[in-house]
């Protein structure tokens, strides 16, 4: 007799609630850079590591629900939340959060191994959806925003970052590869 796996289990909730709180708090290292609007924040390395140890499904799962609760108030970001933080400069990134961690999840589920091919491209990929894809929503609504062309919104919140952002994907890949090779993956 073969026996169907919920979709949604216990473990995993757990789990996604976990790491949303882990974006929550990660969110709190907030420090303004004074080129930019857009505050330096850790949040997307929890993202990046979210995505990574629970997959695709309870990644994403996990930063809706966070999503949800700062659309419903609940001051998880910075220690803001509601409609204005989602709807403000930093919104078109935060909108992306999900998608990020649900990529990231997924590519990284297709990686095998534990040589230094799989930390590269484990980091690749954890670069790419974990930082630069938030960029892809995050900037032309920082134009929008702003009122500023699209090349000086790249300048106010993309390029002071992107070398944060890779050593943040370098941290997260040489978190996540021993815990992998630990814990299964989240299914």
């Amino acid at each position: 007799m073969r026996s169907e796996r919920p979709l949604i289990t216990v473990k995993g909730i757990v789990f996604s609630a976990l790491f949303g709180a882990l974006v929550s708090i990660m969110s709190l290292v907030h420090i303004r850079i004074g080129i930019s609007p857009i505050p330096f924040t850790l949040e997307n390395m929890a993202i990046m590591i979210a995505g990574s140890l629970l997959g695709a499904f309870y990644g994403f799962f996990s930063l809706f629900v966070v999503v949800l609760l700062l659309a419903l108030g609940l001051p998880l970001l910075h220690g803001q939340g509601g409609l204005p933080l989602l709807f403000g400069m930093t919104g078109g990134f935060i909108w992306m959060f999900p998608i990020s961690a649900m990529l990231i999840g997924w590519f990284v589920s297709k990686i095998r191994g534990a040589g230094w091919a799989s930390y590269v491209a484990v980091f690749l990929i954890i670069e790419l959806f974990g930082s630069l894809l938030l960029y892809v929503t995050g900037v032309p609504w920082l134009a929008y925003k702003q009122n500023v062309s699209f090349a000086k919104a790249m300048a106010l919140g993309c390029y002071p970052y992107l070398i944060g952002d890779a050593l943040k994907a370098v941290a997260a890949t040489l978190i996540v590869m021993p815990i992998r090779r630990i814990f299964p993956r989240m299914k």
